[in-house]
């Protein structure tokens, strides 16, 4: 399992495991990782891990967040990366262990319009469906599951007619996504 080491000023604050598939570091008590500095903002970065993959992505921080001493928005981390939030020195460290994949690939099976009957595979960790900046879902394959999220887009999309959280949200074979009309179904 992958962890986060927190320094400050050359001292090692916290070693934190990264346990969950989201977790949140900012300066406010309701973080997974609470970093207690001015310069820290409220809600600053998430940490997503997805099998041994981990994602830094700044939560628009008034300060920013870096990587090896470069400014990103979307980072993916690298064993030995060096991530610095305000007065904070994050070292991330991987295990390099991949837990087991679900045994058979899923896949997406759109319903209607010019690509009906067309098939996706999900054999990837991520895949990404929809127009980047009009409407994108992310689903995710974990030791767990899947799972989807609306990643992109100020119109959520729908799962089986329900808006779809920014939160990842478990697939079951049979769901239905509505993506800007186009439908399609989880095949799982």
């Amino acid at each position: 399992m992958a962890k986060l080491i927190i320094s400050r000023e050359g001292n090692v604050e916290q070693t934190v495991q990264l346990t969950k598939e989201r977790m949140t570091v900012g300066r406010r008590r309701h973080n997974d990782i609470v970093l207690d500095h001015p310069t820290v903002s409220g809600e600053h970065a998430v940490v997503t891990t997805i099998l041994d993959d981990s994602f830094l992505e700044d939560l628009h921080s008034t300060n920013g967040t870096f990587v090896n001493g470069q400014r990103v928005a979307k980072h993916i981390l690298q064993d030995k990366d060096v991530i610095t939030l305000a007065k904070y020195k994050i070292a991330f460290v991987a295990d390099g262990i991949r837990p087991a994949a679900p045994a058979a690939a899923a896949r997406i099976e759109v319903l209607n319009g010019r690509s009906a009957g067309k098939q996706l595979a999900l054999s990837k960790a991520l895949t990404s469906l929809g127009r980047p900046g009009v409407q994108v879902v992310v689903i995710a394959r974990t030791p767990q599951g899947y799972s989807a999220a609306h990643t992109e887009g100020s119109e959520a999309p729908t799962l089986n007619g329900k808006p779809l959280s920014r939160e990842p949200q478990r697939l079951a074979d049979g769901d239905v996504l509505d993506l800007g009309g186009t439908q399609m179904v989880f095949r799982g």
